[in-house]
């Protein structure tokens, strides 16, 4: 017999995470815990909404797992569709049972999970004043990262300007530059901006203008020198004939699939098969996860062996974590095989 359970746990950052919609000191996660009378039979999911972003950020979410657990261990498996709007817990439930019925902490076995081979991922310089995110940047750059994310939007746009140039005149032209405004630019002032961005040679830029303006989105996709990749906009749309209006609407360059936000493993793997349908490429990110749900979706991101930067945290956010056995070396993840946790005690 199937029982399912779940704890609370707030997680304190080492830094303060700072994006243009605010900043994060703590994290309140959820672990659904899935367990049998057989002591092999065990597996533990995240659950974390982020506040003020994800669809299921809201009050009533202890009770939403409380009638899920109850569902669970009624019928003994995941009910996706009472889960649709809920992606966070969808999230933390598919890890779970893929955990208790592979009857260790390996969900997708791949190279990846074998310690063959790693996950390259992108520098993240956190929004701060000018003098930070240049410490940012340098350090990352010289722990030897080839791809670097910086988040705008939140200080002066020249500020910006001079540090993107500094990157460009300092370092490699071969380092790959990505971009995420979190929304901050507005429509009218958006297609300027990317212009001059344009001239430091970036990868993409993620949601530069707020989610919801579809055709404004639409418009800039299509005129923007820059290549675009919506994020926050695939926040909320659940149903696969939404995400198909949506990509017939928008025709994007890039989708970034976050399972926690946009629909679990399950929810993600499908934006990725609907992208691919309708001209668009795909990378993974993790959305400010602990060690357990960067767990899942590293594996799952390895199981998938792609080539290009991923947006995988790096598993040092917090320092109250639960033991991981992801590691980084150089500017990839790697899976330690002599340090799987089988039954993680909270």
């Amino acid at each position: 017999m199937i029982k399912a359970s779940f704890k609370h746990k707030t997680l304190h950052f080492k830094r303060r995470a700072t994006t243009s919609r605010g900043s994060y000191t703590t994290r309140d996660v959820w672990y659904i815990i899935i367990t049998s009378s057989k002591k092999d039979e065990f597996g533990i999911g995240e659950c974390a909404p982020l506040p003020d972003l994800s669809c299921d950020d809201m009050s009533n979410y202890e009770e939403v797992l409380k009638k899920t657990c109850q569902d669970i261990e009624e019928k003994g498996n995941i009910n996706k569709e009472m889960l649709i709007h809920y992606p966070s817990i969808l999230f933390g439930v598919e890890t779970a049972f893929s955990q208790f019925f592979n009857k260790n902490s390996c969900l997708f076995e791949s190279n990846f999970t074998k310690g063959i081979s790693g996950i390259p991922i992108n520098g993240l310089v956190w929004m701060g004043s000018y003098e930070e995110m240049l410490s940012q940047m340098k350090e990352k750059l010289e722990k030897g990262f080839r791809c670097i994310k910086i988040k705008i939007g939140a200080i002066d746009f020249d500020e910006e300007l001079k540090l993107i140039s500094f990157l460009r005149k300092n370092y490699s032209p071969k380092i790959e530059l990505r971009l995420d405004a979190n929304g901050a630019f507005s429509f009218n002032e958006a297609i300027e901006k990317l212009k001059i961005l344009s001239q430091f040679n970036p990868h993409s830029i993620e949601q530069p203008i707020k989610q919801g303006q579809w055709e404004e989105m639409a418009e800039l996709c299509a005129k923007s020198p820059i290549p675009i990749a919506l994020d926050e906009e695939l926040i909320g749309i659940n149903k696969e004939e939404d995400k198909i209006r949506l990509l017939k609407t928008i025709h994007p360059q890039y989708v970034v699939l976050k399972p926690t936000l946009h629909g679990a493993i399950s929810g993600a793997v499908q934006w990725a098969s609907l992208a691919f349908d309708y001209g668009a490429d795909f990378w993974i990110t993790s959305a400010l996860e602990s060690s357990v749900g960067l767990n899942a979706i590293a594996q799952w991101c390895g199981s998938l062996e792609l080539k290009t930067f991923q947006g995988l945290s790096t598993g040092e956010l917090f320092l109250d974590n639960i033991e991981s056995p992801l590691y980084l070396k150089g500017d990839s993840l790697w899976y330690d095989v002599k340090k799987e946790v089988k039954k993680i005690i909270l």
